[in-house]
């Protein structure tokens, strides 16, 4: 493994959610304790299971792994130090300040800023506490800050006076209210993380093209910051053996080795480690310390080569939901979920299929990665078709703001106010601004919408008096009736929310966490679609038939601890792209096994 080679005292890991960042990151740390060494793992994931890949109770202290003489570990939880940083903000103005405006303090002190930036307070002693470092040879941290955040805690003070002002109606910057007092500590942690002596941090991808391109902008992102000595780990390659299995695992192997030969740009200069898919689950010490080995020891007698894949318990085709859907004639279909689940494909099955009925449908996204054109590849009659440009809603909205607030500040308070407008939540607002304008077609048509905004975002829009607050205090008390965006969303006659995920534990904690944040702005998801699932095929693979069962467990979880209702839509021989192949993510699963395609 060439990240392993001559490792630093600090190692971090980084990459979207279900892509094997705490796997990769657990292994790591027994490879180095097997080693001589004394390792400290810390996992600051939102939805960490080290304690159960380990068999043990971990929490928020250092905590020894008695089956691994020399590694202690330490799960950070995020949420719990977000909560206690905001107690510590809002508690001494709670009673002091009007109600309204201490509720949008803490909806400031609500979003994904806020959790990564308390889960830096509480690591930051990791990368600075010389007598706790001494203690180790080696610090892994599962997921790193992202660049956005250690640029904020590179800018200079003056955060509290700056809100406290009332000059920062502010994303991001709320969070960052409580910092002045450390930031000297945070200097030398920051310090710490750009030094190629002390730190390294691996990106961890999937071999698939929009794993990729997010690692790439990941990868984009640290390098403009100075942290640009990183190693690029692709999880989850399937064995070329595999391929000759059966049709699905042929063309799985086609695609990834595409995508693998494809590599963004920024990313082929890296150095790079392929890491095989398991046919096993990655808990327990020995599965762990197999995960670097090349042998693919898969266990194939658990599961017999003629043994049949098992389906999906209680799997529904996406066709049931579109055609509850078509029932209504019309409306706004949001498609919501983390990157690299699939929205952009599923939003196109869902509109094709609509449009197909003979229904007039505007299909729309502000993914930049999306290629809708491509993904269609012909006309269809009733089809509109556009894309919101992310970049240019942001520059515009950016240019609003600094002209109407930017003017009345001083050269500290602009440059607060830029690095702000820099947050992955201004391009939220931004584009949902543009959405803004098309949402008023849904009323005659279907809109069917890919990447929607947070839960966070539209209430922190509403929190700061956006559209929604501005028409509700001019319209209230007059007989005039009104709807504004906001009041569409939260309308389940006008709008249906599907969150979109794949079949893995991280990815569906990360969907329940975007249903609880949507709840809070009063906006309730009405159906869950479960991706690429490999559950709802009928494989011959015996690598991908233990991959199946272990999904199982994952979409019953969905259906009974979280969806109202939900569709599993199967993995695919085909990419899906044109009319044709969009429509079969609509099909109910298959019943027969796929045949060899003798290619391999």
């Amino acid at each position: 493994m060439n990240f392993l080679t001559d490792p630093p005292r600090f190692l971090f890991f980084t990459g979207k959610g279900g892509v094997g960042k705490t796997s990769i990151a657990c292994a790591t740390a027994i490879h180095l304790a097997e080693a001589g060494q004394r390792v400290l793992l810390v996992s600051t994931d939102p939805a960490s299971n080290v304690g159960q890949v380990f068999g043990i109770e971990i929490g928020n202290r250092i905590t020894p792994v008695d089956s691994v003489p020399g590694l202690a570990a330490l799960e950070i939880d995020p949420q719990a130090a977000a909560q206690g940083y905001r107690d510590r903000i809002v508690g001494p103005v709670r009673g002091v300040l009007p109600d309204a405006v201490v509720a949008g303090i803490e909806e400031q002190l609500s979003g994904a800023c806020t959790t990564e930036i308390a889960a830096f307070d509480e690591f930051t002693a990791l990368l600075t506490d010389s007598e706790l470092i001494e203690g180790y040879a080696h610090i892994v941290f599962d997921t790193a800050p992202t660049g956005h955040t250690i640029r904020l805690l590179q800018l200079p003070g003056a955060w509290s006076g700056f809100l406290e002002s009332g000059k920062g109606d502010a994303s991001c910057l709320g969070p960052l209210a409580g910092l002045e007092k450390q930031r000297e500590r945070y200097g030398a942690a920051v310090a710490a993380l750009a030094d190629p002596e002390r730190t390294r941090l691996i990106l961890v991808a999937r071999p698939q093209r929009g794993s990729l391109r997010e690692v790439a902008r990941t990868h984009a992102e640290l390098a403009t910051i100075g942290l640009r000595r990183q190693h690029l780990v692709i999880n989850g390659v399937l064995p070329a053996a595999e391929a000759a299995t059966d049709g699905l695992a042929g063309a799985m192997y086609e695609r990834e080795t595409w995508a693998m030969a494809n590599l963004p740009a920024p990313l082929r200069d890296l150095p790079r480690d392929l890491l095989p898919l398991k046919a096993f689950n990655l808990v327990g010490i020995e599965a762990l310390g197999r995960l670097f080995q090349d042998d693919d020891a898969m266990d194939v007698d658990a599961v017999e080569r003629d043994e049949p894949a098992q389906v999906a318990p209680d799997a529904r085709p996406l066709s049931e939901l579109v055609e509850a859907i078509a029932a209504d004639q019309h409306g706004l279909v949001l498609l919501m979920g983390k990157g690299g689940v699939g929205k952009t494909t599923v939003a196109a099955a869902i509109a094709v299929a609509l449009a197909e009925r003979g229904l007039p449908v505007h299909l729309t996204t502000s993914d930049p990665a999306a290629h809708l054109s491509e993904t269609l590849a012909e006309d269809l009659d009733g089809l509109t078709v556009s894309r919101i440009d992310p970049r240019e809603e942001t520059e515009r909205y950016r240019q609003h703001v600094l002209e109407t607030k930017g003017s009345k500040l001083d050269g500290e308070g602009r440059a607060l106010l830029e690095e702000d407008l820099r947050s992955p939540c201004t391009e939220e607002i931004a584009v949902f601004q543009a959405f803004s304008r098309i949402i008023r077609e849904a009323g005659h048509k279907f809109v069917v919408m890919d990447t929607a905004p947070t839960g966070h975002t539209l209430l922190l829009l509403d929190a700061t008096g956006a559209y929604h607050r501005e028409v509700s205090r001019q319209m209230d008390g007059s007989s005039i009736g009104y709807t504004t965006p906001m009041m569409q969303l939260q309308d389940p006659a006008q709008t249906k929310v599907l969150i979109v995920t794949l079949p893995e534990t991280t990815p569906v904690l990360e969907a329940a966490n975007l249903q609880a944040d949507l709840r809070r702005a009063g906006i309730e998801p009405w159906a869950w679609v479960i991706n690429q699932s490999i559950a709802a095929t009928a494989t011959h693979s015996p690598l991908l038939r233990r991959r199946a069962r272990a999904e199982q467990p994952r979409i019953a979880e969905v259906a009974d601890q979280y969806a109202q209702r939900h569709a599993v839509v199967p993995a695919l021989r085909e990419e899906p792209v044109g009319m044709e192949r969009l429509l079969k993510l609509l099909d109910p699963m298959p019943s027969r096994p796929e045949p060899v395609t003798g290619r391999y």
